[in-house]
């Protein structure tokens, strides 16, 4: 094309591409799922630079509230860990079967121990048991891990006592073992050592697993010569200290307490015979914020089983329409299984999982770009 005696190639015409702030393009790759970012680092030294960078984790990491994932662990019959991660999303769509991805952990968590468990998980890193005393923190998205130092004591065997969660005040990842109520020990991220801290106060009894939340790791507890004694105790990882939570004021028989989290808040999960009530504190350490969340009708009236399926029940994510995912025992197989229980039209669906395994501690993670 000719202007005068000026010919303009077509190239000339094309506009130029627009270049985009820093901070914009931060902001934009803020919002993708990690296995796209882990594709764009080997676009550029740019890209590679920002993603990798511990600041635009954490920014990554706030904004990925909807990308939770469902892993479960099982072992096989060579005793080898194995696996199986499905996104949040398929566990709540209409399909009958729920699709699973095997996970490869590093050959760390396997190597010379016949006996693994992923215990628990705080901003997508996994706090994986070994053996006693011998841990390792996994971050499945990133697929990199951290072996934490040995903790060199006499101990029992129970890996129920094992906390994991992040202490905002110096910015660092605690791991927490109860060796015994009177060996608490904690290990920071970065260090290479354990430090023991303050002994459980008084003739407590803890039980079951610690969940973090708001900076806290609370567990629920009884009294060592008082039966009638329940409530939470609470270790702040700020200053290490403890203090005690009144459970939610109930008029039920309750025969059993657990503790989880869910939509960031601390929840209660109280079995009887009957029933199973979900309590929720809006508020942390505010025991006037307790609210029943739903109360929960028997399997045995829904789906005729024959034993009560609440005994060690547990919620594990609570969708934006609230329904809840949540794990039961089937007395008839003894086999742990997942439902999903929808409150309005109060009724449950049991899941079937593609690689139908064993349903062993089943955890709903985040995904993050977080390093341990």
């Amino acid at each position: 094309m000719a202007q005068g005696n000026k010919v303009l190639s077509s190239q000339s015409l094309t506009p130029e591409l627009p270049t985009l702030p820093f901070d914009l393009i931060a902001e934009i790759l803020c919002r993708l799922p990690v296995k796209f970012l882990f594709q764009l680092r080997c676009v550029c030294k740019f890209f590679h630079s920002l993603i990798s960078d511990p600041k635009f984790a954490k920014n990554h990491l706030q904004l990925s509230t909807k990308r939770h994932h469902l892993m479960i662990a099982s072992m096989n019959n060579l005793a080898d860990l194995v696996l199986y991660d499905s996104p949040i999303h398929s566990v709540f769509s209409t399909s009958t079967i729920v699709t699973q991805t095997q996970l490869y952990p590093p050959n760390t968590l396997t190597n010379g121990s016949k006996y693994v468990d992923v215990l628990c998980s705080c901003d997508g890193i996994f706090c994986c048991f070994l053996k006693p005393g011998s841990y390792v923190l996994w971050n499945p998205s990133i697929r990199k891990f951290k072996l934490l130092p040995p903790l060199e004591i006499r101990r029992r065997h129970d890996t129920f006592f094992i906390s994991f969660g992040y202490d905002h005040f110096i910015d660092k990842y605690k791991v927490i073992d109860f060796a015994s109520k009177n060996d608490v020990f904690v290990y920071t991220l970065g260090t290479d050592y354990w430090t023991r801290i303050e002994d459980i106060p008084h003739d407590y009894r803890i039980y079951g697993r610690g969940v973090f939340v708001s900076g806290t790791v609370n567990w629920y507890a009884e009294g060592e010569s008082d039966d009638y004694l329940h409530f939470i105790l609470s270790l702040a990882l700020e200053d290490e200290s403890y203090r005690q939570l009144f459970l939610p004021d109930s008029d039920n028989e309750s025969y059993s307490w657990r503790l989880d989290v869910l939509r960031d808040c601390l929840c209660v999960f109280e079995t009887s015979d009957m029933f199973l009530n979900v309590w929720i504190m809006n508020k942390y350490g505010n025991e006037e914020s307790w609210t029943k969340l739903f109360h929960v009708p028997n399997m045995q009236d829904l789906h005729g089983f024959e034993d009560n399926c609440w005994w060690w029940s547990l919620g594990l994510y609570l969708s934006e329409d609230d329904r809840l995912l949540m794990e039961f025992n089937d007395f008839e197989s003894y086999d742990r299984k997942l439902a999903v229980y929808d409150s309005k039209t109060v009724t449950f669906n049991i899941l079937e999982f593609q690689n139908n395994c064993a349903q062993k501690h089943p955890i709903v993670y985040i995904e993050s770009l977080i390093s341990p």
